[in-house]
């Protein structure tokens, strides 16, 4: 019975979001991902349209010109729920914080001005730039320090977890001495094992993976 901010984090492609989608499987009140080298003004078009989607009050004529205020929106729709368990999912949270966006600045206003106070809350929130994540939000010395409630860092598979995924998932039999190769090539990141082909010799599939023109690697 208390609010939460959950800090999510690890690199990339290992399955941060996946893991939050797949557990609340749909039960997401708002979600929102921020966009790769893009400015502020879209970053709050984007979050605006998305507030839309699931508050039809807020009109189509609506500009927002500072997080501040698109933080204010998103704290209107929430307090408006009636349910015992509102959460809310910010995805690459280091991607909306664009230079002079003053995006932390807002969202700290926010958290610690409503959002720590509503027990109904649980904001988690996610980043790929480990850097950005240990400095700016998991070991900020302002406004948010301390605030995390939960750090979750998201590791790669090991090398038996590895084994495991090829054999019981992709139903791939390997040597174990080809999978060792297999994870020291391509490491213990889920989204490149899954590229792996099942009746497909190891050596073909690293081929066909990294050194092939159209290699997604």
């Amino acid at each position: 019975n208390k609010a939460e901010l959950t800090a999510l984090y690890g690199r990339r492609r290992v399955g941060k979001t996946f893991l939050l989608k797949t557990f609340f499987d749909g039960k997401i009140d708002f979600n929102f991902s921020g966009l790769y080298q893009t400015d502020k003004n879209i970053q709050l078009e984007f979050f605006v349209s998305e507030l839309r989607r699931v508050n039809k009050n807020i009109s189509p004529d609506l500009k927002v010109k500072s997080w501040l205020e698109a933080f204010e929106l998103l704290r209107e729709y929430l307090s408006g729920l009636k349910k015992d368990k509102i959460v809310v999912f910010l995805d690459e949270l280091p991607w909306m914080d664009t230079p002079k966006s003053n995006f932390m600045q807002a969202f700290s206003y926010f958290w610690n001005t409503w959002g720590c106070t509503f027990p109904a809350l649980k904001l988690f929130v996610c980043g790929s730039a480990t850097t950005w994540m240990m400095s700016k939000l998991i070991g900020d010395k302002g406004g948010l320090y301390g605030r995390c409630t939960k750090i979750i860092y998201l590791s790669p598979f090991t090398l038996g977890e590895t084994e495991q995924f090829l054999s019981q998932v992709k139903n791939i039999k390997w040597t174990r001495f080809q999978i060792l190769e297999c994870y020291m090539i391509l490491g213990g990141i889920p989204y490149y094992l899954d590229l792996l082909s099942k009746g497909v010799k190891f050596s073909e599939c690293i081929d066909n993976l990294i050194f092939n023109s159209n290699g997604p690697l």
